[in-house]
């Protein structure tokens, strides 16, 4: 297919979401094949669709790595896994004067969702202090949205978490379903959706995404996406691997950053009304194209440092958001 055609093609696409109909899964398929040369049409027509259904406004949030380290997981990406001889730090849930210091800095810096982050399979024995800390930021900053990411949750832990405060539970896919056991072997990709649809349950809204350049086929990206559609999921956190030193893919390759594009603006195309939210590893992998992916799609990123890994800072994000004419 000429270049022509390849513009053509994905005009009609594009045209097709905008109209509210949903992209086929070969569609998607096709439109992650575009050619390097083709990249910024593609890029354009995920940025009118964002704003179409969207608008213009990046929704910020912040994370804290509340209990790091120790995980008996497998994941084979994790600095956190405790098989893994990482470097990463190790310590037990933080105090609460720590968590209420970070986020009032996150609060001070102008942002309106926090999440709480431990390591581990679920809350494990900390799960009353959890909800002690819940009750705490909402009381104290009550205009600061507070999020958790705790592992697998049982119904009961959802419920309590939802009367507690919390307002969004995150637990990544990580993966394809087709890819999954390449990835992790001591829990299946079913437990990950079972906690996503207990949080629903509970009346809490969900935040699950995954992560790119694992090792899997563009095509196993599409069918990532269109498992986060069929769970309605409205905030798509896409992370892009990092590798870390001490684990099994500490010597990935790095996806290149117009492939990183690409994917993101399928996701758009593929999930019109959600958040598709820039998360760990875009200044490692993206480095000076981080606005393209501002201007090809997403429309919210994690602004700070992440668990393992330091960003850019919430000062330099919010000069590139501004720079690029779009809203906080």
């Amino acid at each position: 297919m000429n270049l022509l055609a390849q513009i053509a093609q994905i005009t009609r696409l594009a045209e097709k979401v905008l109209k509210g109909a949903t992209l086929a899964f070969e569609e998607a398929c096709l439109l992650l094949a575009t050619p390097a040369e083709v990249t910024p049409f593609l890029l354009g027509a995920a940025d009118v669709i964002r704003k179409h259904f969207r608008g213009r406004q990046v929704d910020r949030c912040a994370i804290v790595n509340a209990r790091s380290g120790r995980c008996p997981e497998d994941c084979r990406f994790c600095a956190q896994a405790a098989r893994y001889p990482t470097q990463a730090p190790v310590y037990p849930l933080l105090p609460a004067d720590e968590i209420r210091r970070r986020a009032q800095a996150v609060y001070a810096g102008g942002i309106r969702r926090f999440s709480l982050v431990t390591s581990g399979r679920d809350p494990g024995g900390d799960f009353d202090k959890i909800l002690d800390l819940i009750r705490m930021l909402r009381q104290e900053l009550p205009e600061l949205q507070i999020c958790a990411s705790l592992g697998v949750l049982r119904p009961e832990e959802a419920r309590a978490l939802k009367k507690a405060g919390l307002s969004r539970y995150h637990h990544n896919l990580e993966t394809a379903a087709s890819f999954f056991p390449q990835i992790c072997t001591t829990h299946r990709y079913a437990d990950r959706v079972a906690t996503i649809l207990t949080a629903k349950e509970a009346g809490l809204e969900v935040c699950a995404g995954g992560i790119i350049g694992l090792g899997e086929t563009p095509v196993q990206r599409a069918e990532l996406a269109f498992a986060l559609r069929d769970l309605d999921v409205p905030s798509v956190p896409v992370n892009i691997l990092h590798p870390i030193p001490g684990t099994p893919l500490e010597a990935a390759p790095p996806l290149p950053p117009l492939e990183i594009l690409r994917t993101l603006a399928v996701f758009r195309f593929i999930l019109p009304r959600a958040t598709i939210r820039y998360a760990g590893g875009r200044e490692h992998n993206l480095r000076d194209t981080q606005a393209l992916g501002l201007a090809g799609g997403v429309d919210g990123l994690i602004t700070g440092d992440y668990l393992t890994t330091h960003g850019q800072g919430i000062p330099r994000d919010r000069t590139l958001i501004r720079d690029l004419g779009l809203e906080i």
